[in-house]
């Protein structure tokens, strides 16, 4: 479609953005679950499989090593949400 190996594709994607499309694809569905967390009140598994997660651990690894906390820890920093 794109007239390029798929090696190919992946070395210019990377040069062009500073990152893999794995690593650009893992940003992309973190910056969603923090838009959720920061604005509706699902839980963070619902937030989780909204955003394409199907496995726990590995959703909170990811979202740790992007944001540098936890999916609850982000939550209760940047929540929008009031508490009573």
């Amino acid at each position: 479609m794109l007239a390029l190996s798929r090696r190919n594709f992946e070395r210019r994607f990377k040069k062009e953005t500073a990152n893999t499309i794995v690593e650009y694809i893992q940003r992309v569905q973190v910056e969603a679950a923090k838009q959720s967390l920061e604005s509706s009140r699902e839980n963070v598994n619902e937030v989780m499989y909204m955003v394409g997660y199907s496995d726990p651990k590995a959703f909170r690894k990811t979202f740790k090593k992007i944001t540098g906390l936890s999916p609850i820890q982000y939550r209760n920093k940047y929540s929008r949400e009031m508490v009573i």
